[in-house]
């Protein structure tokens, strides 16, 4: 479905793949009969009042939504984002994929995407309103939100990130830990949990490592090779 044309730059063959859904300003050419509607991915439903409350300071401070097109049509469409590395994800045996919607370039339709929330992989913040906002302000500081972006199903993802990625395996008796602004992704059953190492007694001397990335249970992390943020 996707093929690299290089290290930035993939493109899709719409007549094999059907319709692919992607970040709006994504599209760099095409040819073919190609044409683009909007596309949004669902919010994490049910969450009641509160759950309203937390979702939209979550997305005020975050800024974890981007808007998507969903491109349809006989011709082969070109995509790419800033300069970014693109890797492409294969779920052709089915899976889960959780990614920052920063992150996600394009998916075949045959993942189903939905926003969840990580509101367990928080760095102590607590409950309610005023946990969640202190589980934004860290989010904000390593690049770890609220929420994210789950996709199910059988088919493919491109994400992006600096400097190429590395695939780390995570099994239940082999966790890894990561520095939060370079993880990008993980596939399968991975949990994720923002830990501090920050206290009052070492304040002022973590050496720059004031938060770390737990991921534990079984599945592959995908780590860009760099910290710097999307």
């Amino acid at each position: 479905m996707f093929t690299k044309v290089n290290n930035k730059v993939v493109s899709v063959n719409l007549a094999q793949s059907g319709p692919i859904a992607a970040r709006r300003g994504a599209m760099l050419f095409y040819t073919g009969a190609v044409f683009f509607q909007p596309h949004q991915i669902p919010g994490s439903g049910g969450m009641g009042a509160m759950g309203g409350m937390v979702g939209m300071a979550g997305r005020m401070m975050q800024g974890e939504h981007e808007r998507t097109m969903l491109a349809q049509g006989d011709g082969v469409v070109h995509y790419g984002f800033r300069g970014l590395e693109v890797e492409i994800v294969d779920l052709a045996g089915g899976g889960e994929l959780r990614v920052e919607a920063s992150r996600l370039l394009a998916h075949t339709q045959g993942l189903q995407a939905s926003i969840v929330s990580t509101s367990s992989q928080s760095a102590g913040g607590g409950g309610g309103l005023r946990g969640a906002l202190r589980s934004a302000a860290g989010g904000m500081a390593t690049g770890q939100g609220m929420f994210t972006t789950q996709l199910i199903g059988v088919g493919q993802a491109v994400i992006l990130g600096h400097g190429g990625f590395i695939q780390l395996p995570v099994q239940p008796n082999r966790p890894i830990t990561v520095d939060p602004q370079s993880f990008a992704a993980s596939v399968g059953q991975v949990q994720t949990s923002l830990r501090s190492t920050v206290s009052f007694r070492n304040m002022g001397r973590t050496g720059g490592e004031a938060f770390q990335l737990d991921c534990t249970g079984s599945g592959v992390v995908f780590v860009q090779a760099s910290e710097q943020r999307l």
